[in-house]
């Protein structure tokens, strides 16, 4: 019995603890359970003051916003207002003294032409007289004709020292040294304001260039890596573009070019072959003007497979093989003056030599559909929403009437985005010459707007244009064969 009351005492000492700890436990949870709803309630505490609080600096940026516009418009209503009412007393006091100038012009000519008539019958009447004239007429056409030859000589030579070579086509340096130094001054110092002393990171945009998002990733590593190299005093990198035409290599080489604060220049392969034996001077020249730039320059070659081709074709002729040759011996050593960026459409016709000098090869494909709808928007933004902006700043525009305005009436998203998926296949250049097309039917219409019809129409007159000329460019090959 001792034993047996001892293990029942034993027993409910166990469920007792047993009670007890399920009632820790059941406690605990309780704890948790409320610290989470408190931590819950909390969070959403902060989340309505946050949203309250951005609900209000939106609303108070709107007001803002509103009151600008609403001060811009008055102040360009006042502006307006001066203007026209100035603009018919300017165009009075113009007129007038149009009229007093003309009337002083006609009677200093009279007055020479009687100074001058008298003269020519006091020197036609004395012999003596008509000897000295004829002299010194003969002496002054004489002096005239050796300072102009003499100056014509000199400003050649100066040309040939100083000047831009004959095969650069577009650079952003002045023709000569002290040319365009003050607007580029200014041009690099407002660069510097704005991104830096770094000249690689200058903000995400890249101009007009549309590429696809990878493509314009790794130029903008090029472009600050260029930038890079030139600070560090390290050898520049040389680059090849190919891809198909108007796909953007020239923009993007003068974009990277800009990015990069470097200068560029611009030549054309199928330059090279007409100069015949000049060819290896004119590129020694244009190597010696590019390393004269204080910044560094992007030499790019467009069409570079017009001279640069394989060295044991037939039919390149023995000038051709010298100037690639002196391409090859000037890009030997690595550059810290020169970047070299070759274009071309069929990089497999490329001299193996001139292969190994690239460091860094970029495919520019046509673009995408998102790329399209881009490149889309943005002509569509320059041909046609900005066309007749520009006004003329002379006085003529008095006398000249001003660009009609564009209306446009219904092109949303949606119908770019068609356009978009119709162009398949067209290269950036291509859209710019459609929109181009696009603006001058606007032109000829009656009432110099824009509708989806008339906007559809011409996109798909250029789709089967396109298509039109794919089909001949197949056709082509098999009807000389």
């Amino acid at each position: 019995m001792a034993q047996y009351e001892d293990d029942l005492k034993r027993k409910r000492l166990q469920a007792e603890h047993e009670a007890q700890r399920v009632r820790n436990q059941e406690l605990v949870k309780m704890q948790e359970e409320s610290a989470i709803r408190l931590e819950q309630i909390r969070r959403a505490t902060e989340e309505q003051i946050q949203e309250q609080r951005r609900q209000t600096e939106k609303e108070k940026a709107k007001i803002m916003e509103e009151t600008i516009k609403k001060k811009s418009m008055a102040d360009a209503e006042a502006r307006i207002l001066e203007t026209r009412q100035t603009e018919d007393v300017k165009r009075r006091l113009l007129l007038d003294q149009i009229k007093a100038d003309r009337e002083k012009w006609i009677e200093v000519i009279n007055t020479t032409f009687e100074h001058i008539g008298g003269g020519l019958r006091t020197i036609l009447t004395d012999q003596n007289k008509l000897a000295v004239a004829v002299g010194g007429l003969t002496a002054l056409a004489a002096g005239i004709y050796t300072t102009r030859e003499g100056a014509r000589v000199i400003w050649g030579y100066v040309d040939r020292i100083l000047g831009q070579p004959s095969l650069v086509r577009e650079s952003s340096r002045g023709r000569y040294p002290w040319s365009g130094s003050f607007s580029r001054a200014t041009s690099t110092l407002t660069s510097k304001l704005k991104n830096g002393s770094n000249p690689g990171k200058n903000g995400n945009g890249f101009g007009d260039v549309i590429l696809n998002p990878s493509l314009q990733k790794r130029v903008k590593q090029l472009a600050n890596a260029t930038a890079n190299t030139k600070l560090h005093q390290a050898p520049f990198r040389n680059m090849l573009f190919y891809g198909p035409p108007g796909t953007g290599k020239t923009m993007a080489a003068r974009e990277l070019a800009r990015k990069s604060g470097l200068d560029y220049a611009l030549m054309t392969g199928g330059d090279v072959a007409p100069l015949g034996s000049q060819a290896v001077t004119k590129i020694h020249q244009l190597f010696d003007w590019a390393k004269k730039s204080n910044r560094g320059l992007l030499l790019f070659i467009d069409e570079a497979d017009a001279f640069l081709c394989e060295r044991n074709k037939i039919y390149m002729s023995e000038a051709q093989r010298s100037a690639l040759n002196a391409l090859l011996f000037r890009t030997g050593d690595q550059s810290k003056d020169v970047v070299l960026a070759l274009a071309t459409n069929r990089p497999g016709d490329l001299d193996s030599a001139v292969a190994d000098r690239i460091d860094e090869v970029l495919e520019f494909p046509l673009p995408g559909e998102d790329e399209r709808f881009k490149i889309l928007k943005l002509y569509l933004d320059k041909y046609i929403v900005k066309a007749g902006d520009k006004h003329e700043k002379s006085w003529l525009r008095f006398f000249r009437g001003q660009p009609q305005k564009i209306e446009v009436k219904g092109i949303t998203d949606d119908l770019i985005r068609e356009a978009a998926a119709k162009t398949e296949g067209f290269s950036g250049r291509e859209i710019a010459k459609m929109m181009a097309s696009v603006q001058a039917a606007v032109y000829g219409s009656k009432d110099c707007e824009l509708t989806p019809g008339l906007f559809r129409e011409v996109v798909d007159y250029k789709v089967a244009e396109h298509q039109q000329r794919r089909r001949l460019a197949g056709e082509e090959p098999k009807q000389n064969a």
